[in-house]
């Protein structure tokens, strides 16, 4: 009875435990609209957020188009979230229009926003100054999983890197490719950017390459069923505007998120410490380094993709 007893005080203090732990202070940095896993992602957020894991502080854009920003602050709204900050990249890579933020964002008075115009959104990197300069000392995670333009930017800026070095305890990114000699599309289309982020920035380095998130497939189904609870969603109507239904999406981005908020659940490995170099075409090599801040997920069983996946998608389609 005695030892009955003792195991049940005993989970009631590691639930209080858990239960008192203080949420990881989030930036999200996407270049959202150039694939769907950055509106999953943003999603995934909002699930940890709503379960006391997460605190959203602040979303900074690198696609510089008139629909990011605001297709992020509609999505922050309809999670009732409605305070949380959208900065803007000024001069990105990437202006295109995108039909799975352009089809939402347009859906008036469907889903309502803050951002009626992109132009009203602060410049990206002045927001993470403030964000940061607000945050206490190593407290905040970064998830970058769209180019590297803001945090190289930061880095340039007087005073940035002694802010980010402060202020940040993690970079969780999604970038890179280690399982191939290939360059992967974050670092290649703003190579400049990605080698000073990944050389100079001053903390520890999480990157989840290509390969993680090809593993690890979206189900399409997931879209039809499971984000029903709602008649109109953001994330699925931007999920099937991006491409022909049914299709299954790699989730590179998710995977980043994932492990930036629960870094101790088993869903991934991770690989030894070492030192990111970027190449010339983009490419991505790690070098063993025990002195090196940089590490990788890595996925080890089909036992540990299905439990990963299955986690994403739960989060991903968790009624707000």
């Amino acid at each position: 009875m005695r030892t009955r007893l003792g195991l049940i005080l005993a989970c009631v203090v590691a639930m209080s435990v858990a239960t008192a732990a203080e949420p990881v202070r989030l930036i999200f940095d996407t270049d959202m609209g150039n694939d769907i896993d950055d509106a999953l992602a943003l999603a995934i957020i909002h699930a940890l957020e709503s379960r006391g894991e997460a605190k959203l502080l602040a979303v900074t854009v690198t696609k510089d188009n008139r629909y990011a920003a605001p297709y992020c602050d509609l999505v922050n709204h309809f999670y009732r979230r409605t305070s949380i900050p959208v900065g803007e990249v000024k001069n990105g890579r990437t202006p295109e229009d995108a039909p799975m933020i352009q089809v939402p964002a347009e859906r008036q008075p469907a889903y309502p926003r803050k951002l009626t115009d992109f132009r009203q959104a602060p410049d990206a990197v002045e927001l993470i100054r403030r964000t940061l300069e607000a945050q206490p000392d190593g407290s905040v995670v970064i998830v970058q999983v769209g180019f590297s333009t803001n945090l190289a930017r930061l880095l340039a800026s007087p005073g940035g890197a002694a802010l980010a070095k402060r202020k940040v305890r993690l970079l969780s990114m999604m970038a890179g490719d280690f399982a191939t000699p290939k360059p992967e599309y974050n670092v290649r289309i703003d190579r400049e950017a990605a080698a000073k982020v990944i050389l100079e920035w001053p903390g520890p380095v999480v990157l989840s390459g290509f390969e993680i998130g090809n593993a690890l497939l979206y189900p399409a189904v997931s879209i039809e069923r499971d984000f029903a609870w709602v008649d109109r969603h953001p994330v699925a109507d931007a999920y099937r505007a991006y491409g022909k239904m049914p299709y299954d999406r790699p989730t590179w981005d998710l995977t980043s998120v994932l492990y930036a908020v629960r870094p101790d659940r088993g869903y991934f490995d991770i690989s030894e410490p070492g030192r990111v170099e970027v190449q010339a075409d983009g490419r991505t090599i790690h070098r063993p380094d025990p002195a090196g801040r940089h590490r990788y997920l890595k996925l080890s069983s089909d036992a540990q993709r299905a439990r990963t996946l299955e986690a994403l998608v739960q989060l991903a389609s968790q009624p707000r």
